[in-house]
Parts: C-alpha cells; sequence; structure tokens
C-alpha cells in the first residue's frame, strides 16, 4: 500500500509545523479552472495537542505520496463533531477569493490595452502577494495566449471603487473568447513545497499515449457509460455574423441510417472557412453517443497515480457486460481516497469527451483538440 504523509505548515513563511498529521477519512484532488479540495478527519487522540497546527487562514496542508507531492491547500474550517474533528482545506487559489483589489488596476498595473489574459492572472497573484501578509509564494508559469483584454477606446479597467474579488478576476480571464485555462501543482523543490499555478492556451493539457485504462486491468467498480440522444446529431446548421440574408450560414451532415437529427449552432463567426470548420468539428462530436463523466481506477503501471494530471486525454477501453467503449476522454479533475485498514486505494477521475461539441449552441469558438505530447 502507498505511503501516505499529510503535511502541515505555515502559510506565509512555509515553516513545516508537523510532517505527520494523523488524518483519517481523507477525500482530496485536483480540478480545471478550479482549486480543487481536501476533506479529513483528525484522529480524536491527537485532537487537543492538534489545536495550535490546525489554525483556519493561517495554515497549509500537502498530501504527500510515497515522497511526492500530490495537492496542497490552505486549511479553512475545523469543526469538531463529538470526539472527532473535521477538516476541510482548499487549493490555493481559494485564497483569491477572500482578496479585493483595494488600490485599483491591480496597484497600478493596468488599466489594460491588448493585454493577454494570461499576463492579468500573473498580476493578480504578484498585487495580492506583495501586500502585507498576503505572500503565500504561489508562482504563476509564463505562458502566453493570444486572447487580448481591453482596447484604445475600450481598456479593461478595474475601478478602486469597485473593490473588484481577485478570484473573480481570474475568473474573467479564464473565460476569455480565445481559451485559457489553469491548475494548481505542489512539488518538491531543493527542499521546499513549490506552490505554482499552471496556464494552459487556448487549454490545458496534452494527449497521453503513455497512459491507458482498460476493464481486467486498472478500471475497479461498474463503469455507468450513458448513451444519450440528446445531443446527438448528424447535421448542424450553423450560423456566423450579419443580419437577415446577409448572414453566414453552413450546413454541415452526413446520412448514417439513423434517424435524421438537426443542431443549430449560433455563433458570431465572420470568416466563412472557420465557420465551415466549426460546422464540421461540432457535427463530428456530436455523432459519438456514448458519454462517460467518472470513472473509478486503481494504481497501475499502465497509468500509475502520480502520473495524472488534470487537463491531459487519455485512452479508455471498457469491456462490460453492457457496454464496449473505446474513446479518448479529457481528465477535468480527480479525486483520491488512500486505503485505510483493509479499504484499498481509490482514485475516481472526472471526464468529458476529447472531441466534444459546442456548449449547446452558446458558439464560443472553442475546441477541445489535445495538444501531441511533447
Amino acid at each position: 500500500m502507498p505511503d501516505y504523509r499529510y503535511i502541515v505548515a505555515r502559510a506565509v513563511t512555509g515553516e513545516i509545523l508537523h510532517w505527520n498529521l494523523p488524518l483519517s477519512d481523507v477525500e482530496f484532488g485536483p480540478e480545471l479552472g478550479g482549486p480543487g479540495s481536501l476533506s479529513a478527519t483528525l484522529n480524536p487522540t491527537f485532537g487537543q495537542a492538534m489545536d495550535d497546527l490546525l489554525d483556519p487562514g493561517n495554515t497549509v496542508l500537502y498530501v504527500e505520496r510515497d515522497s511526492v507531492l500530490l495537492w496542497g491547500g490552505v486549511i479553512w474550517r475545523a469543526e469538531p463533531q463529538g470526539p472527532k474533528l473535521p477538516i476541510e482545506a482548499s487549493g490555493f487559489t481559494s485564497y483569491l477569493h477572500r482578496r479585493y483589489d483595494l488600490n485599483g488596476n491591480l496597484g497600478g498595473r493596468g488599466s489594460y490595452i491588448g493585454a493577454d489574459p494570461c499576463q492579468i492572472i500573473r498580476d493578480v497573484w504578484t498585487y495580492a502577494q506583495t501586500q502585507p501578509d498576503g505572500d503565500l509564494k504561489v508562482t504563476v508559469d509564463d505562458t502566453k495566449s493570444t486572447a487580448k483584454k481591453g482596447t484604445s477606446k475600450d481598456p479593461y479597467v478595474i475601478n478602486r471603487w469597485d473593490a473588484r474579488n481577485l478570484g473573480d478576476i481570474v475568473d474573467e480571464m479564464a473565460g476569455s473568447d480565445d481559451g485559457l485555462e489553469w491548475s494548481e501543482t505542489v512539488a518538491w523543490r531543493d527542499g521546499h513545497a513549490e506552490r505554482r499555478i499552471v496556464l494552459g492556451a487556448p487549454r490545458l493539457g496534452r494527449r497521453r499515449e503513455d497512459l491507458t485504462f482498460t476493464t481486467g486491468a486498472n478500471v475497479t467498480g461498474e463503469p455507468q457509460v450513458v448513451l444519450d440522444a440528446d445531443q446527438y446529431a448528424q447535421w448542424v446548421v450553423a450560423l456566423g455574423s450579419g443580419e437577415g440574408a446577409k448572414r453566414k450560414l453552413v450546413i454541415d451532415g452526413m446520412r448514417n441510417r439513423r434517424l435524421r437529427l438537426e443542431h443549430r449552432l449560433e455563433t458570431q463567426e465572420k470568416d466563412e472557412a472557420k465557420l465551415k470548420q466549426r460546422a464540421e468539428h461540432d457535427r463530428q462530436a456530436r455523432q459519438i453517443l456514448p458519454t462517460l463523466t467518472e470513472l473509478e481506477v486503481c494504481d497501475h503501471p499502465a497509468a500509475p497515480i502520480a502520473a495524472l494530471r488534470v487537463g491531459d486525454d487519455v485512452r479508455i477501453r471498457l469491456h462490460e457486460p453492457h457496454t464496449t467503449y473505446d474513446q479518448w476522454n479529457r481528465i477535468t479533475g480527480f479525486t483520491v481516497r488512500p486505503g485505510q485498514g483493509e479499504t484499498s486505494e481509490r482514485v475516481t477521475l472526472k471526464l468529458e469527451r476529447t472531441l466534444k461539441p459546442s456548449d449547446d449552441g452558446k458558439g464560443d469558438g472553442k475546441t477541445n483538440e489535445p495538444t501531441p505530447e511533447g
């Protein structure tokens, strides 16, 4: 069974307060575009002795598995329930939702004209961490995107009198039209726990040819593959920019001996060639009928738990009594339940299709194509 340690440290200084906190009923995991979370229970025997360590809002908790850090975040809640002490923690970005821009334009770093949302996210973290007692020592990678925020006529402004929530600003940047995603990682670096925000533009992750999940190998439980034709369509009617008879319209479809189903895709696309590409992409995605949103797996050489990354695309092959499934799926998060007593370690992957349709005709312009492995 893997060796887990739960390490407590001061939020600001990083000073280690306890190298192996006695926790049970642990569940933790990262997520795409969010901080991830952890819940656990402190052993009643140690409850009173640990009161000084569990200082919500001032201490962080790391999860280490076989000497590799898997997760880290801020402890926010400890609520006694009889002899037990349940605790809750969230990833480091949850801190930004408890901070505000009190100076305007992130301390003079804006206003922004043609700014990369990735840079604005970096500015948010820089602003938060340069304020007194605000340094979590979180680093943000140097990824660049093609998206732009603000124009000379309409700059992107963060007004001081609005006191904008810093976490909301990050969420807004991640919603940029040209695509931007983020997640969190932790790792040991020179004896210190590195806290890092990973950015991806237009998306995070890559296709993982080195990882597979297969019935009889590392798939456990009973996979729930749903056959739902609600979004199925062989014909897509894509609408672009313009009004009336001048509005661009592209129809993409094919016959496949099934009942004809159509979908209307609303966009503001000006380029007809790009509109055709989007119509074809949406039609191909809508012709995939099976959907898998969760999968319980175990540690295995075909896909070691420590190798899982949010945003990556993995191949899943299922041969169940009522299911034959062989598709690429994207990991949007996962939950780990460490082994305890006779209970073995369990991991639940949160999944979405690698090739997925546009969001119900909203026409956001994003696709979910993975980058090659590199």
